[in-house]
């Protein structure tokens, strides 16, 4: 039986689906092609990345070309430094993720935002074409989003009923910049409220590539990292892949400026040349 392999894409704005893609277009030149992971774990941006990736029509050269694009004349939205602050902060108050995903969820419900079907038109737009209302690219890819009440983490996938565009649209609802968003009566935010990668959904598998646009946890948030060495710790060979100092340049200081992406983008292609042999060797182990 072969061993199963798992790629976990972290959340991380325009910047951080650009980023993302360029790396994995950056190691599939190198010879490392992680497109055919047995499962795809998408979080917030990565859920976009994951659901183009797993759904068979982009080539990862023409997903990249993609990237290059000029803004499409969207309004943009802000995620700054003071952003991440703000949630540091309030991670730093709660006892553990769950917690703090029900703080987080409070500030999702009580902000002024864009309305659900603005969110969910600009998520779709991003996809590209009609990739959101077509259903689930596949029976590999996961998208998480967090219950804006209890503040727990779920899952989705293609066995729940869950459209594809809600998943993916709940899983970006940043709290305070987009609204949460319903599914069946519930309300949910980011999935990077739990965690920025969440690649602890990652358990059980034999390799593992994690790549995360946001290195950094805080308070009870476990930093990609963290999880990266327990898996690892579990028996699993593991590369955690996160920005360097040029990509972090990149990025600038707004990473939901789409206008920031295709430098992003570039830099995600550059730096992965210096993690190509690491994710070769373990992926085609």
């Amino acid at each position: 039986m072969a061993r199963r392999t798992a790629l976990v894409l972290g959340g991380g704005g325009f910047t951080g689906i650009g980023w993302e893609v360029g790396v994995l277009a950056g190691l599939a030149e190198a010879g490392a092609d992680l497109s055919d992971a047995d499962v795809v774990i998408g979080t917030s941006a990565g859920s976009i990345v994951g659901a183009q990736l797993t759904s068979g029509r982009y080539p990862l050269a023409e997903l990249y070309r993609s990237q290059l694009a000029a803004p499409d004349g969207r309004p943009v939205a802000r995620m700054g430094t003071a952003t991440f602050v703000r949630f540091a902060a309030i991670a730093l108050r709660s006892r553990d993720a769950v917690s703090f995903g029900a703080r987080m969820g409070r500030l999702a419900l009580t902000a002024r935002t864009v309305g659900e079907a603005d969110h969910r038109a600009s998520i779709a737009r991003t996809l590209g074409g009609t990739l959101g209302a077509d259903g689930w690219p596949d029976g590999r890819l996961k998208v998480t989003a967090v219950h804006s009440s209890t503040g727990r983490r779920a899952v989705f996938d293609g066995t729940g009923g869950v459209p594809l565009l809600d998943a993916v649209s709940a899983s970006c609802a940043v709290p305070g910049v987009y609204p949460p968003v319903t599914i069946d009566g519930t309300r949910w935010v980011d999935g990077g409220v739990h965690s920025s990668a969440n690649a602890d959904l990652a358990a059980g598998y034999d390799r593992v590539v994690v790549i995360a646009p946001v290195a950094v946890g805080g308070g009870p948030i476990a930093a990609p990292r963290t999880q990266g060495a327990r898996l690892a710790g579990q028996g699993a060979r593991v590369c955690v892949i996160t920005p360097d100092r040029l990509s972090r340049a990149a990025f600038g200081r707004n990473v939901l400026d789409p206008a920031r992406r295709p430098d992003a983008a570039r830099a995600g292609r550059r730096q992965a040349a210096a993690h190509a042999e690491e994710v070769r060797a373990l992926w085609n182990a």
